[in-house]
Parts: structure tokens; C-alpha cells; sequence
């Protein structure tokens, strides 16, 4: 009677601890507070400008909010490439041409959020999607032979489209994919390329040409452009001070713990991986003003980006590839500090009708 009581007890031990380990994960899914009274306070409205109106340029700022103080460096810079031209044509209803004029703005497009724990959505006010967590726990841990930390984080990116909701803008064309409400988009814990680079690379060849020290070395001109708030678009494997943007999946290093550098740029990735599945839209350019087009290559002048939680960003956003030097300090903390939510802004050049 001995030998089977010793084994029942072992079961019981082993679901108790896996039953402790589960409650435990769940617990660890802060509340980003994304519906509350921080959806006012925490985000940066001042952002929105400037706003280029038939190629002129529009900014209501207070005089000290521009370019000082808090302000990132490229706070007040249209992308290098947005639409110049005063007037444009477009196809109306029934297809007859309808003229207007240009207007190019910045705009929170989506909503991205960086997780260790697998399917934890503090978007969601802290909910977990699905209970299962099998290969998918991220965090940061030491590398064999090495000092440094290998970083994986999960991410779920939803569409953001707050200035529709609030009524804001009217005109269809400044919707370059059509999202008029807030939506789950994608789900990294369903990508197998996400937590495994070699998959990563056979959907992403061109990872042999830029993955290496050769083409990272070039990427510190990116980094200094980034930081002035121009990031090279032709540079397209970079993302200027955060890294090299391949391979297309959610390890980074080096690092100690998870910093805004480290989730920052797997923003970026998840970014560029959704322009390589034709998921997203180049919204940037006088050929773009009548409707947003696929594009394969990320066009990093055309995102920006701004904390959310844990620590919101209220006074400015920060280029693609801007050094966290210049804004990521007290960003992030050990514990729930290390679930990073982001507002990713997109300039947005359409052409509204007379």
C-alpha cells in the first residue's frame, strides 16, 4: 500500500505546482489602463502636429513645446518624402476624377504591445487571449559563453484609429486601410517565424545580405540620421540606433533585462514583417494622397512612436531608430515595468475634396 500512496502523492505535488505556476503566470499581466481616464491623459495630442495643408505647414503648438524642453529631436519634422504638391486628382464616385488638395498629418494608426507572458494583453486590461503558454515564455536570459542577455517578447498589434472614433477626420481617403475602429490585427503567438529564426529566414532571404557585421556597421548612419529625426528609408535593414531589423523575429541582444531599445525594436520588426506579408500601407508621397498602397519595405520615415505604458510619453513621439539615450530613461522596471505598450503614429498624405 506504500509504493502506490507515494506515487498518487507525487501527482497531487506535480499538479499542485503546475496548478501554482499557471495562477502565478496569469497573475503577471499588468493593466495598461488603455480604456480608463489615461486614454485623455496619456497620450501625446500635441503630436499630431505639424499638419501640411496644400504644402504648407500647420502647427499650433505652444512655442515652447516645439523643439525644446521635452520635445524629441524630430518632433517637428515632416518625413522628407510627404507629399509637396498644393492640388490633386482623384477618382470620385462612379470614377469620375475629383479635385482637391493635399493634407498630410501624423496619426495613431496602431497600438503595440511587447509581453514575456504568452497571450497577455494589457491593452485588454490585463486579460490573457488564451490560457495556453507551451514554448512561448519570453523575458530575458544569459547566453552560453557570453555576458550578454538574449531578450524574446511576444507582440499583439492592434489597429488604433482614435481619430476616427472620436469623429475627428471625416474623409475616406485619410483611412489609407479602412480600419475605423479599435481591432486585434495579428497575434505573434500564432507566427512559428516569430520564436524561430531559421523559419524567419527561409520567409525572409535577404537576410544573408544584412544580417551581418558588414551591413550593421552601416547602420550607424542610420542611427545618427534616426536621432536627428531622419531615418534613411533606403536603409531599410537598420533600425538606426535600436539595431538591424533582420532577421524578422523576436530575439534581440544584447542587453541587461528588457529595455525600450530591446522592445522598440522588435516593434520595428513586427512592423516590417507585417509590410513583407503585404499587411500594411505605404501612406507617405504625392503618388499615395488618393489611397494607401502595399509596400514590402518598411518606410521608417513614416512611423513614429510614443510610450504608452509603462511610463507614457505625453510631450513628444520619437523617430524609428532614435537613440533611447534621448528619451527611454526611467521607461522601464523589473516586474509588470517590463510589459511595454507603444502608440505607433503613422503620417498619413491624402488628398481631400473640394
Amino acid at each position: 500500500m506504500t509504493k502506490p500512496a507515494t506515487w498518487l502523492q507525487l501527482v497531487l505535488l506535480c499538479a499542485c505546482l503546475c496548478s501554482g505556476q499557471s495562477r502565478a503566470a496569469d497573475a503577471l499581466c499588468p493593466d495598461a489602463e488603455l480604456w480608463s481616464g489615461k486614454l485623455i491623459t496619456d497620450i501625446c495630442w500635441g503630436c499630431l502636429f505639424p499638419i501640411r495643408l496644400a504644402g504648407g505647414v500647420l502647427d499650433f503648438r505652444a512655442p515652447q513645446s516645439k523643439g525644446s524642453g521635452d520635445s524629441s529631436v524630430g518632433d517637428d519634422l515632416v518625413p522628407s518624402s510627404a507629399a509637396s504638391n498644393v492640388y490633386c486628382v482623384c477618382d470620385g464616385k462612379e470614377l469620375i476624377p475629383e479635385v482637391g488638395m493635399t493634407m498630410g498629418y501624423w496619426g495613431p494608426a496602431r497600438v503595440v504591445e511587447l509581453v514575456p507572458n504568452p497571450w497577455c494583453a494589457p491593452t485588454l486590461g490585463g486579460t490573457k487571449i488564451n490560457q495556453s503558454n507551451v514554448r512561448l515564455w519570453g523575458g530575458s536570459s544569459p547566453v552560453v559563453y557570453d555576458t550578454d542577455e538574449i531578450v524574446f517578447l511576444n507582440y499583439h498589434y492592434y489597429a488604433f484609429p482614435i481619430y476616427v472614433m472620436l469623429d475627428l477626420f471625416w474623409e475616406d481617403r485619410c483611412f489609407a486601410d479602412g480600419y475605423k475602429d479599435f481591432d486585434l490585427l495579428y497575434v505573434s503567438e500564432l507566427d512559428p517565424t516569430w520564436n524561430n529564426d531559421e523559419l524567419a529566414f527561409f520567409t525572409n532571404p535577404e537576410v544573408v545580405l544584412f544580417a551581418n557585421p558588414v551591413a550593421l556597421a552601416a547602420c550607424s548612419f542610420d542611427a545618427i540620421a534616426a536621432s536627428a529625426g531622419r531615418p534613411i528609408d533606403e536603409m531599410f535593414w537598420c533600425a538606426g540606433a535600436w539595431g538591424g531589423i533582420y532577421p524578422l523575429s523576436g530575439h534581440a541582444h544584447p542587453g541587461e533585462g528588457i529595455a525600450p531599445r530591446q522592445s522598440s525594436l522588435l516593434m520595428t520588426r513586427a512592423t516590417a514583417a507585417l509590410h513583407r506579408r503585404g499587411l500594411a500601407h505605404r501612406t507617405v508621397g504625392d503618388d499615395h494622397v488618393c489611397g494607401g498602397t502595399i509596400s514590402p519595405f518598411i518606410s521608417k520615415s513614416q512611423y513614429a512612436t510614443t510610450m504608452f505604458y509603462p511610463v507614457a510619453d505625453t510631450q513628444s513621439k520619437h523617430a524609428i531608430g532614435e537613440s533611447d539615450l534621448l528619451w527611454g530613461a526611467g521607461h522601464s522596471y523589473p516586474g509588470s515595468g517590463e510589459y511595454h505598450v507603444y502608440i505607433l503614429w503613422r503620417w498619413t498624405d491624402c488628398c481631400i475634396g473640394f
